[in-house]
């Protein structure tokens, strides 16, 4: 009875831990993804070892074989992509990295840079999450970091920029991000460490990312 009862209890804890374990795949697959930021693109909205949650649910997601970049389909969103959604995608020229920016324009939109400042449709954005560190205005000749465009968006595509807009690689240089690759909307700052001062952001942690 003794034999019997301690194989009962293994049985239930494995059971229960394989359980958790498929639970956990499918919040992570169709409904929340943590993610680490590594880089300084999109400063000071989001600081080098932030630790964020991904809504998966708002826009819709790809949906890959667990643990692996083999896509299978792509769930529906309850919305479309919009102008200043900060979303996390499959790097198109690497679809095994994942990137995070801001929407700058959507499919159907017309947008161009003038000496840093972004136009969409011919009108002005007003940023006040961009950050800029350098004064220099590169021209056209140099490179698109300042002044690029105009430039249409495609339909079903998104132009996306870093908010720290004079360190970004975006899509000024490589170009548009597929709204199927688009894996979620960045949803809020659960944990926050920095690695210079080796010490916890606490005032960081619970904040909302826009």
């Amino acid at each position: 009875m003794s034999k019997q009862k301690k194989k009962s209890v293994l049985r239930e804890n494995i059971e229960a831990i394989v359980i958790a374990f498929l639970i956990a795949i499918v919040i992570r697959t169709f409904a929340v993804q943590a993610f680490k930021i590594p880089s300084g693109s999109m400063l000071s909205t989001l600081q080098i070892g932030d630790h964020i949650l991904v809504n998966k649910i708002i826009l819709g997601t790809p949906v890959d074989i667990p643990f692996t970049n083999i896509n299978l389909f792509r769930m529906p969103g309850i919305r479309e992509p919009q102008r200043g959604d900060i979303v996390v995608f499959k790097y198109p020229e690497d679809p095994k990295r994942d990137f995070i920016k801001r929407v700058i324009a959507v499919g159907g939109d017309v947008v161009e840079s003038r000496d840093k400042t972004v136009f969409v449709n011919q009108s002005k954005l007003i940023e006040p999450y961009v950050q800029h560190v350098d004064m220099l205005v590169k021209s056209r000749i140099m490179d698109k970091r300042d002044n690029f465009g105009p430039i249409t968006v495609p339909k079903g595509m998104v132009f996306v920029m870093g908010d720290n807009r004079d360190q970004s690689y975006d899509s000024r240089f490589w170009g548009f991000v597929d709204e199927t690759q688009i894996k979620g909307k960045a949803m809020i700052i659960y944990w926050s460490w920095d690695s210079d001062k080796t010490w916890v952001r606490f005032s960081r942690i619970g904040r909302l990312v826009h």
